[in-house]
């Protein structure tokens, strides 16, 4: 079975990347960082989301030395000028290690930010770029990314259980429901980050 290590601990979002790609090709095992758990921290220090999930490729390929494939999402608010943007995951400063806390404080920051802002002017969009890196044995390597958008709008109101990140404010163009409410099927299909995913997958079924 081909092997692929995804950039990412979350348990959620790993499951997210099997079943779609599990759509395309089903001989693809999806690894995660928590298999590895000597590699050391990738400092995200690009200044676009393109930036940050190639670097994230690139070092854990060469740490695994097995092809990588690694996003970085972002949710850009357009009452807020397009924030948080590239810094979403840390947006509200919260450096503990429980990710549903980390969830939490930026949900809060967001909604506090938006506390006086009117239902027509809370539109968002939700964008994920997504890398893929193989070194190949010439000492080249093999590079592919794709993005993938979702627009929106920011509720005022956490609604759902299901997803992380930002999923439970963020209903999208069409949707009563928000994100956290919709189930997995629906939500891989209109997900930026499966948009994404689903444009590069033909590209690692071919070249894995």
């Amino acid at each position: 079975m081909r092997q692929l290590v995804l950039a990412t601990k979350n348990l959620g979002k790993i499951a997210e990347f099997d079943r779609l790609l599990n759509e395309f090709a089903s001989d693809i095992k999806v690894l995660g960082l928590s298999d590895y758990p000597d590699m050391p921290e990738v400092e995200e220090s690009g200044k676009t989301l393109s930036e940050n999930a190639r670097l994230k490729a690139k070092a854990i390929s060469e740490f695994t030395h097995l092809p990588a494939l690694a996003d970085d999402s972002g949710l850009f608010i357009d009452a807020l000028d397009g924030q948080p943007g590239i810094y979403s995951a840390r947006f509200s400063g919260y450096t503990g290690s429980d990710s549903s806390q980390r969830d939490l404080a930026n949900i809060n920051k967001v909604l506090e930010l938006l506390i006086n802002t009117q239902d027509g002017q809370r539109g968002a969009q939700f964008k994920s770029v997504v890398a893929f890196y193989k070194p190949n044995k010439d000492g080249a390597a093999l590079e592919k990314e794709e993005l993938g958008v979702l627009a929106g709008r920011i509720i005022s109101t956490p609604r759902g259980d299901g997803g992380f990140g930002y999923d439970p404010i963020f209903s999208p163009n069409d949707f009563d429901q928000t994100l956290a409410e919709l189930s997995p099927r629906v939500k891989d299909e209109v997900s930026h980050r499966g948009i994404a995913l689903r444009a590069i997958a033909p590209f690692l079924r071919d070249h894995l």
